[in-house]
């Protein structure tokens, strides 16, 4: 049994959209496979792990305005023509659906404006961690920063490889996968980049090289310091200069990959993180299965609830 479970909720509906056919669709021909995806993945996370407490946490703003400051590069590439994501028009058809399933259930949902769902993961891992284990259910690499083995401890549930196999992330894996300190994962994909956030890294550090200075130095924090210090012992070849000549990019960066973890609003503050045992609105929940061809997922999520 875990105690509390957070969920990156628009990762999990995002893989399920991809990987749940889009022929799965309501009586009106209105797709519901990332709906139903969903359930089904947040049954299985519940009967699988038991967790005590558990937190459906959402992006209120996906790509917010201090990043974007910081790094103007940042998710750009996602960025629509009319100024929003690039969310496929039938996955985005469902999010209405999945907020009335979720408050229906009475899951406990969480996102603060101008913060993403990670940022809600990290304020709320940290202070869950005070009380006892957490799980954070991800396929966003990037949260493997805050992995933390004495504390709760903190591990990454990752999904690369789907519910039924996650990877359990912690800092002796993350260490063991990137060659680098286990809570070190953010300042390694900062020098080294990630095309999918726009992040373009240091040219010419690859991963070895990121690996290398994160384990020699600590952090970035340490990184820096040392090139203000003159240090040039523990660079490879040719990497002060690059990491020089890229300072402007790794103070930016910084604030880009660094996962928020004391976010201070309302919202969590009185957030009720208990995991329901009963629907909130059965009739609501009812209804919704019906309208969307639901009941099956719904049932299984009924049931991994209820008490044994």
């Amino acid at each position: 049994m875990s105690g509390l479970m957070l969920l990156d909720t628009p990762s999990l509906y995002f893989r399920a959209f991809f990987g749940v056919p889009e022929s799965v669709k309501a009586p009106d021909g209105t797709p519901v496979n990332a709906v139903r995806g969903l359930i089904d993945m947040i049954a299985r996370l519940v009967s699988d792990r038991s967790p005590e407490r558990l937190v459906c946490c959402m992006d209120a703003d996906w790509r917010p305005a201090f990043r974007v400051e910081a790094l103007p590069s940042y998710k750009a590439h996602r960025v629509a023509d009319d100024g929003g994501d690039q969310t496929p028009d039938p996955l985005s058809a469902q999010l209405p659906i999945i907020d009335a399933v979720l408050a229906a259930f009475g899951l406990p949902v969480a996102g603060v404006a101008g913060y993403e769902a990670d940022d809600v993961i990290g304020t709320l891992a940290v202070r869950g961690a005070e009380h006892g284990p957490v799980d954070v259910v991800t396929g966003d690499r990037d949260l493997f920063q805050l992995v933390d083995d004495a504390r709760g401890p903190v591990k990454i549930l990752y999904t690369a490889r789907g519910i039924r196999n996650l990877q359990i992330m912690g800092e002796k894996e993350v260490s063991d996968k990137y060659g680098i300190p286990g809570r070190g994962y953010g300042d390694y994909a900062t020098l080294r980049g990630d095309p999918s956030d726009g992040l373009p890294g240091v040219p010419g550090v690859g991963d070895k090289t990121a690996a290398a200075l994160v384990t020699r130095f600590g952090s970035l924090e340490g990184i820096l310091a040392a090139l203000d210090a003159g240090t040039t012992d523990g660079f490879p070849a040719g990497a002060r200069r690059r990491m020089s000549e890229a300072r402007d990019y790794l103070t930016a960066a910084e604030t880009v990959v660094r996962v928020v973890t004391d976010i201070d609003d309302p919202v969590l503050a009185g957030l009720d993180d208990r995991l329901p045992s009963t629907p909130k609105d059965p009739a609501a929940l009812v209804e919704l299965a019906d309208r969307w061809n639901l009941s099956s997922p719904v049932n299984r999520l009924l049931n991994a609830l209820a008490p044994s």
